[in-house]
């Protein structure tokens, strides 16, 4: 079944375009009486990231929520996974992150969360898209059970100790000298404050959000910042997150990037030493890197892979039993603390390793050599292009040549009108060769 709201990771859009507040008020009134159990007051926590039409969403939250009789606990500006966790924590019977993650101000999105800190199933979700759509108003609550609202205090001190507990009590920060990039977004007040309290200098940038710079220039989609300021300070390390702080990069002590792949190999390979991994192998989605399964094949730890999206990866994690998973893109998820990707406490176990092994960051997180990886993206205004003959035509051609040699990703996007061509293989030249074909093919489609 197609879904009509929800995409890969929530509700995403156009601020007071797609994401209106009519939108809003009803996915708060549907959510609401879908997460209805028993008779007790029901409550839901909202927390959001820093851009400027958060304030509109989550009023129009909110009146949908007390409309439908459940009491709001709102946090402000915190983290993706904070939200999650504080939704467990404070036995709410449903979690709402108002944010369009890495995407530009002006968009924004409502992710939800049930009540044991999970992002909801497809089915859940279609159900809640019935609702949206059908006539709520005979299900409104009566004047007497509307539901109350208030802005709760603390929740920041709550997470941080949170992620400090993620590491042993006796391993501390001190003496490394780290740069943080919180792009402006939601965790520009805690992910500072967590790395001070274990005793890094810490050195901040991205904590200055004025409700249209998150994402902008900074964070872990823009790591340029970050590089020059790891350089210009001689830091030690340098992390970034997103805008909502559920994806983390690296950078070492030369400004060198790390990117996803290499943090799982990173903490896959610390936990398999500590026997902290639940199976032998780590749930990775189609774009991870090949260079990343041969390193794992030689630590003899599997690669599972996914389709694209944390929330695959996470399905995967849960029905096998898996506690170490993620993203290239920085989404990594580690379920024996976290429900959903987290960044601050997925840099913390980066850091542990590197205390541990006490060695550069340029040594302790370059595990393994990534072959040559080519990743294009065309955008189209309309229909499916990947259905046409002629696309189709050039992909199976291009697969041939890869077969045995590299590997092949087209797949549209989730959230944008968008599809990403990735190919990688020892042959570097090959594979520009194969992108580009079906890169041209897909662009003059799209011009038709």
């Amino acid at each position: 079944m197609v879904r009509k709201y929800f995409g890969t990771d929530g509700i995403r859009g156009r601020a007071n375009g797609i994401i209106t507040p009519e939108l809003a008020l009803k996915v708060g009134q549907a959510a609401g009486l879908t997460f209805r159990r028993g008779e007790h007051r029901h409550r839901v926590v909202i927390g959001k990231d820093t851009r400027l039409s958060g304030y509109m969403i989550e009023t129009a939250l909110v009146a949908g929520f007390t409309s439908v009789g459940m009491d709001v606990l709102l946090l402000g500006p915190m983290p993706t996974p904070a939200v999650a966790m504080l939704t467990r924590s404070m036995r709410a019977d449903l979690g709402v992150m108002i944010s369009a993650s890495h995407n530009p101000f002006d968009d924004n999105g409502i992710k939800l969360f049930g009540p044991d800190g999970y992002k909801l199933s497809d089915e859940v979700e279609q159900g809640i898209e019935k609702l949206i759509d059908g006539d709520i108003t005979k299900h409104l609550a009566q004047s007497v059970d509307l539901g109350r609202a208030r802005r709760i205090d603390g929740v920041h001190d709550r997470y941080i100790e949170f992620a400090k507990r993620t590491l042993p009590r006796n391993l501390s920060l001190d003496g490394l000298r780290v740069v943080i990039d919180c792009a402006n977004g939601a965790a520009y007040r805690v992910a500072p404050g967590a790395l001070w309290e274990l005793g890094a200098d810490v050195i901040p940038l991205g904590v200055e959000p004025d409700g249209f710079n998150i994402n902008r220039d900074c964070g872990s989609t823009a790591p340029d910042a970050l590089s020059r300021k790891v350089r210009e300070m001689r830091a030690d390390i340098g992390i970034a997150l997103d805008g909502d702080a559920d994806r983390v990069v690296i950078c070492d002590e030369h400004g060198h990037l790390v990117d996803g792949d290499q943090l799982l190999a990173v903490i896959a390979e610390s936990w398999r030493d500590d026997g902290r991994l639940a199976q032998p192998g780590v749930v990775a989605t189609v774009m991870s890197n090949l260079g990343l399964e041969r390193h794992l094949q030689k630590l003899k730890l599997s690669l599972v892979r996914t389709p694209v999206g944390d929330r695959y990866v996470l399905e995967h994690m849960r029905q096998h039993g898996f506690n170490v998973g993620g993203e290239p893109s920085g989404h990594i998820i580690l379920s024996d603390y976290a429900t959903t990707g987290d960044g601050l406490v997925a840099a913390l176990q980066v850091l542990a390793v590197v205390k541990k092994l006490d060695k550069p960051v340029s040594e302790a997180c370059h595990r393994f050599e990534p072959l040559p990886q080519v990743l294009k993206s065309v955008r189209y205004r309309s229909g499916k292009p990947l259905e046409n003959s002629k696309v189709q035509s050039v992909i199976a051609s291009a697969e041939v040549r890869l077969n045995g040699h590299g590997r092949l990703v087209v797949r549209p996007s989730g959230t944008e009108p968008v599809i990403r061509v990735m190919g990688e293989g020892d042959d570097q030249a090959m594979v520009e060769e194969v992108v580009d074909s079906i890169v041209d093919a897909l662009t003059d489609q799209a011009a038709a």
